[in-house]
């Protein structure tokens, strides 16, 4: 029997898994291995204990650090891990450090990799996460690709041969599990069946920066529903740093599990984040997404006026542009859903079938 390992390490890798892991659990011998680069409780075990994903076989434990010693450390372990359990071929999703490490591990051994999520752009190579997803697809033997565009992507960087057009499997795990996301959640303060708005904030340029956080704070201030904010522990710790507290409409909570988020985001009438997943997640629930960047990798979003971009190339918030979203009418038909139908994790299995 073949042997497959996948490398997982953060939330949405945790997500992707879903789907795919029990399937590649039937078919092959398959090892899971999680870096430990999302540790917090309530980040991690959450996903798996919900979401019936089984325990990871190895652990690395490797978390905290800049982004060069997080990566070279889970470099070194990934490659100890490869040696010893000797894969057919290494699967790695999205963009993190935990996908970068896997696939130079894997390459240097002369593993094929293949990335789950491949040819997605931004086009701003100052964010580690498009820095990591080049890097990765000219690592990368197969390539599972979304929807057609990125599929242009790689061909105008030279790759054309093994990239498989399979839809997004983030499909595959929102159908799976809406039906049981936490439909008894509740938060104080707040009727879930009125209108209210969901924002996660966690991007370096957002956080690290007490001027745009600020900003940023003080604007969603302004929003005209109420505005639930599970705040990442990262942000958590920016907030106390700089001594911001936010304030009405904003709505604190801790940390939530992935259905927790589906049934807030199925639930919300507008989502405020900077996250790439959950613009995507958005898009998916028909949901208008206000994005707190100035790129996207998502660009039917914007092209179908379902996402709006609210910092500029400069740096600056548009804070008339996010007044004019959250007032804007969004039908239905707007969202176009170009990311593909549920299948795509039966898909990539019949794809490594054919590739190993």
């Amino acid at each position: 029997m073949k042997k497959i390992m996948t490398i997982v390490g953060a939330r949405p890798q945790f997500i992707k898994l879903a789907p795919l892991g029990g399937e590649l659990d039937k078919q092959f011998n398959h090892i899971v291995v999680h870096t430990g680069q999302h540790f917090d409780d309530n980040m991690l075990d959450i996903f798996f204990q919900e979401m019936g994903i089984r325990k990871p076989d190895i652990n690395l434990n490797i978390y905290g650090g800049n982004h060069g010693q997080q990566t070279g450390e889970m470099l070194i372990e990934l490659e100890k891990v490869m040696i010893d359990r000797q894969p057919d071929l290494v699967v790695v999703f999205g963009d993190t450090n935990s996908t970068l490490a896997g696939a130079l591990a894997a390459s240097k051994l002369h593993i094929p990799v293949m990335h789950i999520g491949a040819g997605l752009r931004s086009y701003d190579m100052k964010m580690p996460e498009e820095q990591n997803r080049v890097c990765v697809d000219h690592l990368s033997a197969a390539l599972a690709v979304p929807s057609h565009r990125e599929k242009m992507n790689l061909k105008k960087e030279g790759i054309e041969k093994n990239v498989y057009l399979t839809g997004d499997i983030m499909v595959d795990s929102m159908n799976h599990f809406l039906e049981y996301s936490n439909q008894t959640m509740g938060v104080e303060g707040v009727d879930l069946e009125e209108g209210f708005a969901v924002l996660t904030m966690h991007r370096a340029s957002n956080t690290d920066d007490e001027s745009m956080l600020s900003q940023l704070i003080k604007l969603i201030e302004k929003s005209p529903m109420p505005v639930i904010f599970p705040v990442h522990p990262r942000t958590k710790k920016q907030l106390a740093l700089f001594n911001i507290s936010p304030k009405s409409p904003i709505i604190l909570i801790d940390p939530v599990g992935y259905l927790e988020m589906l049934h807030l985001l199925n639930k919300s009438q507008v989502v405020f984040t900077d996250s790439g997943g959950l613009q995507k997640e958005a898009y998916f629930l028909k949901k208008p997404c206000i994005t707190l960047r100035n790129t996207t990798e998502w660009i039917e979003t914007i092209e179908q006026n379902v996402n709006t971009l609210i910092i500029d190339h400069n740096n600056e918030i548009n804070s008339q542009l996010f007044f004019k979203a959250i007032n804007s009418q969004y039908p239905l038909e707007k969202f176009k859903q170009s990311y593909g139908k549920p299948g795509a994790s039966l898909s990539i299995v019949d794809i490594i079938k054919t590739i190993l």
